[in-house]
């Protein structure tokens, strides 16, 4: 093909691509399918000025792989500058999709972490996302009994974010809300106690495909390990899915009463991220959330 193309094609083995056709999408990278002489066809991301992004999207999907709960692309190869991945092609959704959905979503969540957090930081979207456990390193720290989660909660997402947003102009009011209702916030996370699970981390409508058997297939995750409600939170933004999903759910894995309560905390991340990354409108929204909660 005339032009240029990401020189990690060149390692699949494959020859020079024939084409390479722009699709849709994406906010953060840009997004296309590499065509190849030989009929084949893959799927490339890339991205400018985010060092290590695709390095921990590889990883994120690796980790998913490993549940063999649903079913994520594989990873053909992976540079600073590009991701590689298997092509999905998509179909219309089959006869109780949603509910194998909700039933593979509760399996992925059966697999376990030693701690809360993960090996790498990562990104959700191009924010970084700070995923080292509060007591040691995590090639140090020991398995964790479901105790340190309202801590890490609270350190590693709901302060870091609003902690960026004043970085990023919006004041101190939301620090000073945060302080406000942090003892609640804690009070009512830690009655829920449960052994890390392996989180998606960025799961809404646009971050799933329905793939050629009419399945779900999961794409973009900022994975970690951490209580299975705050990966379900994120579900119920934007729309949330078929109710159906959400039952299946519940009856492989029970939701621990309250969890209707532990909610908002739990979307507040993903509001004051969109906050961070999109500005202005998701303010208001962060505010009222933190009052709820503030003393």
């Amino acid at each position: 093909m005339s032009g240029t193309y990401p020189s990690i094609l060149d390692e699949l083995g494959l020859g020079q691509p024939t084409g390479l056709v722009r699709v849709g999408g994406g906010c953060i990278a840009d997004a296309a399918v590499a065509h190849f002489a030989d009929g084949s066809r893959v799927f490339v991301k890339r991205a400018a000025g985010v060092p290590a992004m695709f390095e921990r999207e590889a990883e994120g999907l690796s980790a998913l792989a490993e549940a063999a709960a649903i079913r994520v692309p594989t990873v053909l190869s992976v540079s600073e500058e590009a991701l590689v991945l298997e092509l999905i092609s998509e179909a219309p959704r089959q006869s109780g999709f949603y509910e194998s959905f909700g039933s593979g979503f509760a399996k992925l969540h059966e697999l376990r972490g030693k701690t809360f957090g993960f090996y790498h930081d990562n990104f959700i979207g191009s924010t970084g996302q700070c995923n080292e456990p509060l007591d040691a390193p995590w090639n140090e720290a020991s398995p964790d009994d479901g105790s340190a989660w309202p801590r890490f909660f609270m350190e590693r997402r709901l302060r870091f974010q609003v902690r960026l947003a004043a970085q990023n102009g919006y004041g101190h009011e939301l620090e000073h809300l945060l302080d406000q209702a942090e003892a609640r916030i804690l009070e009512l996370l830690g009655a829920s106690t449960e052994l890390p699970s392996l989180l998606h981390g960025d799961l809404w409508s646009g971050n799933y495909i329905v793939d050629d058997r009419g399945e779900a297939c999961l794409i973009d995750p900022a994975v970690y390990n951490g209580h299975r409600e705050a990966d379900l939170a994120m579900t119920r933004l934007f729309g949330g899915f078929d109710s159906s999903f959400y039952a299946a759910y519940a009856e492989r894995s029970p939701l621990v009463p309250g969890h209707e309560e532990r909610l908002p905390i739990y979307q507040l991340d993903h509001i004051l991220n969109h906050l961070n990354l999109f500005s202005g409108g998701y303010l208001m929204q962060s505010k009222r959330i933190l009052q709820r909660y503030a003393s």
